[in-house]
C-alpha cells in the first residue's frame, strides 16, 4: 500500500513572501492599468467647449432627422455626454504611481524586466529613475 505523503506547513518567512509579491504585483497592475486607460488618444483632441457645441448641434438636427440618422445621432449624443462626463473627472495617479515606485524595482528583478520593456509600456523615465529602475538593468 503506498504511503500518504504528508505536507509541512509552509513557513512564516514564506508566507510573507508569497503575500510580498502579490502586494507587488498589485501596485504595478493598477498603475500600469491606470496609465493605459489615460494615455493620449491620437488625432485632433476635443475641448469640453466643442463637445456641448456638437450637443447642440445634435439637438438641432434631430427635429428634422429621419429615423436610421435620429438613432445615429442619440448614439453620438451619448457617447459625447459620456466623453464629457470622463474629461471633466481628474484623474490623480499620484497614490498609484507612489505605490509603483515602492513595488517596482524589487518585482522588475524578481520577474526579470528591463529599463526598456517598462518604456515601451509608456511608463516615463522619472518614475523608474524614482522606482530604481535604471537603464542598465
Amino acid at each position: 500500500m503506498a504511503t500518504k505523503r504528508t505536507r509541512t506547513p509552509m513557513s512564516d518567512e514564506h508566507k510573507a513572501a508569497l503575500a510580498e509579491g502579490r502586494n507587488q504585483g498589485r501596485s504595478v497592475r493598477r498603475y500600469l492599468e491606470a496609465l493605459d486607460a489615460h494615455r493620449p488618444k491620437r488625432g485632433r483632441k476635443r475641448t469640453p467647449d466643442s463637445m456641448r457645441k456638437r450637443l447642440d448641434k445634435i439637438d438641432v438636427e434631430l427635429a428634422s432627422a429621419d429615423p436610421l440618422k435620429r438613432l445615429q445621432l442619440i448614439q453620438e449624443r451619448l457617447d459625447l455626454t459620456a466623453e464629457l462626463e470622463a474629461a471633466s473627472e481628474k484623474v490623480d495617479l499620484s497614490g498609484l504611481e507612489k505605490e509603483f515606485v515602492d513595488a517596482a524595482a524589487a518585482y522588475s528583478a524578481r520577474k526579470g524586466i528591463s529599463y526598456a520593456a517598462w518604456r515601451e509600456l509608456g511608463v516615463e523615465p522619472g518614475v523608474l529613475k524614482r522606482a530604481g529602475i535604471s537603464r542598465s538593468s
